[in-house]
């Protein structure tokens, strides 16, 4: 069955029959969320565990892959979190506007226009030509059709119910019928399709599951919402970046949202260091953003080509989070008193053995990131700058 077919309704594929997660149903609402969020921490923190122990991450994403009954837990619990908990305080449904408002931005309002014009000056100045224009600029995406999105780790599809995207949603365990079964990190990838644009929609629209390889080159966008710290390992986070660089057309958008409830510079430096890691690969940021509870930034892919020797310069392990540097008993003890627990001084000296590794050779829109004609967002200065 083609899991568009039953799109529109949002059904799932009955996991409310096949298991249960073990919630009293008169629990008080918080501690239905508490409950469900142990779910997904509890899954995370035993792939961390794995890896600290094994260290092979893909002999342990193996064996994840075929724990059927924890993934389908973990997507449960997940469709439970944004259907009835997220949804109502708008941190759930901020980022998934946040990213639908960017999209708009940048495609249809002129944004990607302002951002070629800017390399176009970049570039002119860099060979000494100022006031000439090297090539025109397109003034938007060429008559584009839908925005294609490929939604990774999508779980329930929220980007379906928006009218100006062609939504591509995967995941390991889909909770919705609408969201195709893929391991990204093994996804292959083949060469370019080279049809017209309503070709591709045509293609898109008759995928089938599960996904096992896709053309290059395929999506406007590609959202990395709440996956990057997933992965036990840096290195998985890297894999995905690159492979979401390979599979963007060029000027194509790479949205990531990762989630921190730290107050906003105590992890600036783990940030610089996403961003030197990511436009290592080709990309340049245009967009941050903190929430309370996550950061949300946007990558605009500005190179065909990724730079063949970044593994051996160590950018992959740049992709690092705070709990990568935690013990498997730290892990554990989720209940520690606060002395237990790291300083935002210790925190600060981990990260800055990660600022001294090599700067990326691209050069990113600093000036652009900082500010938004978009309503209802707040974003604030870069705390980066701000240090600089």
């Amino acid at each position: 069955m083609n899991p568009r077919d039953d799109a529109e309704t949002g059904e799932t594929e009955n996991l409310q029959g096949r298991l249960c997660v073990p919630i009293p149903s008169e629990a008080p609402c918080k501690q239905v969320q508490e409950t469900l969020s142990g779910v997904v921490k509890n899954v995370h923190r035993k792939l961390r565990r794995k890896y600290r122990e094994v260290g092979d991450f893909d002999k342990i994403w193996r064996e994840h892959c075929e724990d059927e009954q924890t993934l389908s837990e973990y997507a449960l619990a997940m469709k439970n979190l944004a259907d009835n908990h997220w949804t109502k305080k708008c941190e759930g449904e901020g980022r998934i506007e946040w990213c639908r408002s960017v999209c708009q931005e940048y495609f249809l309002d002129g944004g990607m226009k302002r951002m070629l014009e800017k390399d176009e000056k970049s570039a002119a100045l860099a060979l000494g030509l100022s006031g000439q224009v090297l090539s025109p600029t397109p003034s938007s995406v060429s008559p584009l059709g839908k925005i294609r999105l490929l939604d990774v780790g999508s779980c329930f599809n929220p980007f379906l119910k928006f009218d100006e995207f062609l939504t591509v949603g995967i995941d390991i365990v889909p909770a919705v019928e609408s969201v195709y079964k893929c391991d990204f990190l093994n996804l292959q990838l083949q060469q370019p399709l080279q049809l017209a644009g309503d070709a591709v929609e045509a293609f898109l629209r008759h995928l089938h599951s599960p996904i096992d390889a896709l053309p290059a080159q395929l999506f406007h966008v590609v959202v990395f919402s709440l996956l990057l710290s997933y992965f036990p390992s840096p290195y998985q986070r890297w894999i995905c970046c690159k492979k979401a660089h390979e599979l963007l057309e060029l000027h194509g958008l790479l949205l990531i949202i990762t989630p921190d409830s730290s107050h906003q510079n105590r992890h600036a430096l783990m940030m610089r260091s996403w961003r030197v890691a990511v436009e290592s690969l080709g990309f340049k940021r245009y967009k941050y953003v903190k929430y309370s509870h996550m950061h949300l930034i946007a990558f605009r892919k500005v190179s065909v080509a990724t730079t063949s020797d970044l593994v051996s310069r160590n950018y992959p392990e740049m992709l690092y989070i705070p709990q990568d540097f935690n013990s498997n008993e730290e892990e554990e003890c989720g209940n520690a008193p606060p002395q237990a627990l790291r300083s935002d001084y210790e925190d600060d000296q981990l990260a800055w053995g990660f600022a001294e590794l090599p700067d990326t050779p691209y050069d990113s829109d600093s000036g652009e990131s900082q500010s938004s004609s978009l309503p209802g967002f707040h974003e604030f200065e870069d705390p980066i700058l701000l240090q600089s």
